[in-house]
């Protein structure tokens, strides 16, 4: 049997330590949970059990392993291994006496590659991913450590993840019935989500302002296309005035969802809400109906849906000059420096060439709708084959302690960063081993996404100037446009939707087929094949899950 002493024992030895010598003592490395399920003859977790935590810190070293993203950046550091992880790594085995490796996942497969470690048994001990379902699927499998008695057993020692996420993260998914906490939800710090973009030089040259209405921006659509040869010359059959990808759900949700009614209760929005690109909610059809007609005019990019995940044909597109507006990321223009889409078309063409945020699309009252992000991000959970969860709650502690995310997010002095008169941050462009991989570090700072610099004003200042080479004018517009009338729909926690285990990847193919066809197909036929794509998506899951979270919503909330 594992040898921890109860949680009051616990106390009672670190107040007596404290009042003692100046030190605290905790047992660690076993769970109420885990001493409860081990087994009688397990000699290894005894030993393990009866490793001790001094002022925070292991008295014999412990072992993680911790998933991070591989984008694939051109020019950029091995995610695994470079100055930041130097840094993290550093910092956790002094802090805690926690041998830390990291473990690339590629970003654009993740699920798929994060199903297969997790099949095999081989994932890092800290796994990140947007999926929910993929952790309820092992969780259910019993693939996944309940963190609940864990965060309850050892919060003293947790203060910085706590004071960062709060309850609301933490809790975020706690079962309301079993209380079992399978993954806790990074912070989001801005909740802007989607923006359209506009080639701003192009309006200028056309003599165009800015579409303020749907009716407006398929005007100026056209009007690209038509004056190809005066905004492209010798490239005008290279004209693409408007650009899009196979992830239509997303890259065009602020139309979509301007399509859906303002008067749509919450519990509708629940009900149909699974998918996160929303194609289930009322009203969405007419808006993929609105795509129809654009393709089939000639407005949108033919080849979009050849291109999948990581792919950047379309970027390479946007960089060329070639494209006059487009739906993405609120900042997305702005990203990745010289070597982004701004930085490159400023390069390339001249200081003029610019897109700049737009909000055209209006619903049926008149308002901007447009979805916007609760607090919640990333789901970071520890599969049950790692044998180290309280080692690997201290990492997590350690990475949300400000000091040392604040540096992950802005890097040194100098090299990634400058410090105004006022105080303010501006990011600087680095190379070398001290390039960022991902805005702000986000993939090392994996508790939180978004810049935060412990104060509102100043990181709002410094957020407008944290893109190099771009004007901050651009920036201050996207953050404005981009929680304008934002909404995001109301949380309700009924617990586990079986109906909805391990459909994430099922049902998001079936999506993006069902969007890709009813935008490509002849006009006659948009009705026919919507109808036969979408009860497709219906009988393959999705009307299952609608069936059970109308039960659930019913049975917990009316």
């Amino acid at each position: 049997m594992k040898k921890t002493l109860p949680l009051v024992l616990v106390f009672v030895m670190v107040l007596s330590l404290l009042a003692g010598c100046g030190k605290s003592s905790i047992t660690s490395g076993t769970s109420k949970t885990e001493q409860a399920n081990a087994s009688d003859n397990s000699s290894e977790s005894t030993s393990s059990g009866e490793q001790e935590l001094v002022d925070g810190r292991f008295t014999k070293t412990r072992k993680i392993t911790v998933e991070v993203y591989d984008r694939g950046n051109e020019g950029g550091s091995k995610p695994e291994d470079n100055f930041y992880t130097d840094f993290i790594k550093e910092g956790v085995l002094r802090d805690h006496n926690i041998e830390v490796e990291f473990i690339p996942v590629p970003r654009w497969t993740e699920v798929d590659h994060l199903n297969n470690m997790l099949a095999a048994g081989e994932a890092p001990d800290i796994c990140v991913t947007y999926s929910y379902p993929t952790i309820q699927a092992y969780a259910n499998m019993g693939g996944v450590i309940d963190l609940a008695p864990y965060l309850e057993e050892y919060k003293p020692l947790l203060t910085n993840l706590w004071e960062l996420l709060t309850d609301e993260n933490i809790y975020y998914d706690q079962d309301p019935v079993t209380g079992t906490i399978w993954a806790l939800e990074a912070r989001l710090v801005r909740t802007q989500r989607i923006n359209t973009f506009v080639r701003e030089d192009w309006l200028k040259k056309l003599n165009m302002t800015e579409p303020t209405t749907l009716e407006e921006f398929e005007n100026m659509l056209f009007a690209f296309k038509n004056n190809a040869k005066l905004l492209l010359g010798d490239d005008a059959d290279k004209m693409i005035p408007f650009s899009i990808s196979f992830d239509i759900g997303w890259r065009a949700n602020n139309l979509l969802v301007s399509f859906v009614p303002d008067n749509v209760t919450d519990k509708e929005l629940f009900i149909y809400g699974f998918d996160d690109r929303q194609i289930e909610w009322p009203g969405v059809k007419e808006g993929v109906r609105k795509l129809n007609e654009w393709y089939n005019a000639g407005l949108i990019w033919k080849d979009f849906a050849l291109y999948k995940e990581g792919d950047t044909t379309e970027d390479n597109l946007i960089k060329a000059g070639y494209v006059g507006s487009f739906m993405h990321n609120w900042d997305y223009p702005y990203r990745d420096g010289e070597n982004g889409i701004h930085g490159t078309l400023q390069r390339m063409i001249g200081p003029e060439a610019a897109f700049i945020a737009i909000d055209p699309f209006q619903n049926n009252a008149g308002k901007h709708k447009k979805v916007t992000s609760s607090t919640v991000d990333r789901k970071v959970f520890f599969p049950s084959t790692n044998k180290e969860p309280v080692a690997s709650l201290l990492y997590l502690d350690w990475i949300s302690k400000f000091e040392n995310r604040k540096f992950l997010q802005i890097g040194e002095e100098g090299v990634t960063h400058e410090v105004l008169a006022d105080g303010t941050i501006k990011l600087l462009s680095a190379t070398g081993e001290k390039i960022m991989n991902s805005p702000n570090n986000l993939d090392y700072t994996i508790t939180i996404n978004g810049l935060e610099l412990g104060d509102p004003s100043l990181t709002a200042r410094s957020l407008a100037l944290g893109y190099p080479g771009v004007d901050a004018r651009y920036i201050e517009r996207a953050l404005y446009v981009g929680a304008n009338d934002g909404f995001t729909p109301k949380k309700f926690n009924v617990g586990e939707i079986k109906a909805e285990e391990g459909m994430g990847q099922v049902l998001k193919e079936k999506r993006d087929v069902l969007l890709t066809k009813a935008v490509t197909c002849a006009p006659e036929e948009f009705d026919a094949v919507w109808e036969r794509y979408f009860n497709d998506y219906l009988d393959a899951g999705g009307r299952a899950i609608q069936e059970e979270r109308k039960l659930k919503f019913e049975q917990f909330y009316e």
